[in-house]
């Protein structure tokens, strides 16, 4: 089956050039909505992916109906190929995992992408690094002071319940039991 999907930006767009590519290519069935790219509530995209079998195919006019960037469009591409289908762009040649062509240029893609993500790492190890050197307490801020960190640890020791210490603070009482000298 040749499922497509077509989607616009906001409701005052149209899809219909989308749809009328998609059935002249052959599309059985067309998803399309009316939905941002950067929005992550796709409903229409989860919606087909679901449907895909081993050996459908997923078409779509252009990559930017589709996906918001290469990290996007490599974690949906993965699901189409776990559900046992394939994916082809009409405009993006390249862009079709039919041919082995195609696969290797999603292939290349995915190696670049896992290339950056791995980059984008060390540089915010290593900005947080320098932050810790500087001094920077990183992480959400305490919601005790220690003065009353300083109570809670004689209140413990006193044998009190923790729930019944967290009430007067005002914290779960779980945040009471991870309170160390």
């Amino acid at each position: 089956m040749i499922y497509g999907y077509a989607r616009v930006s906001t409701g005052s767009q149209s899809a219909a050039a989308q749809v009328a590519a998609l059935e002249a290519a052959g599309a059985e069935k067309i998803f399309q909505e009316s939905r941002s790219g950067e929005n992550r509530d796709r409903g229409e995209l989860a919606r087909v992916l679901k449907a895909l079998g081993d050996g459908d195919l997923l078409l779509v006019t252009r990559l930017d109906r589709l996906a918001r960037s290469s990290r996007d469009l490599l974690n949906i591409l993965h699901e189409v190929g776990q559900r046992g289908a394939a994916f082809r762009s009409l405009a993006d040649a390249w862009a079709d995992t039919t041919t082995a062509h195609g696969r290797l240029m999603v292939t290349v893609l995915g190696g670049l992408a896992e290339f950056e993500r791995e980059l984008i790492k060390a540089r915010t190890k290593e900005g947080r690094d320098r932050a810790k050197a500087r001094g920077v307490k990183l992480g959400r801020p305490s919601r005790l002071s220690a003065h009353q960190r300083g109570e809670i640890l004689a209140r413990k020791a006193a044998g009190e319940p923790l729930r019944d210490i967290a009430r007067t603070y005002g914290v779960h009482w779980t945040t009471i039991g991870k309170v160390q000298p």
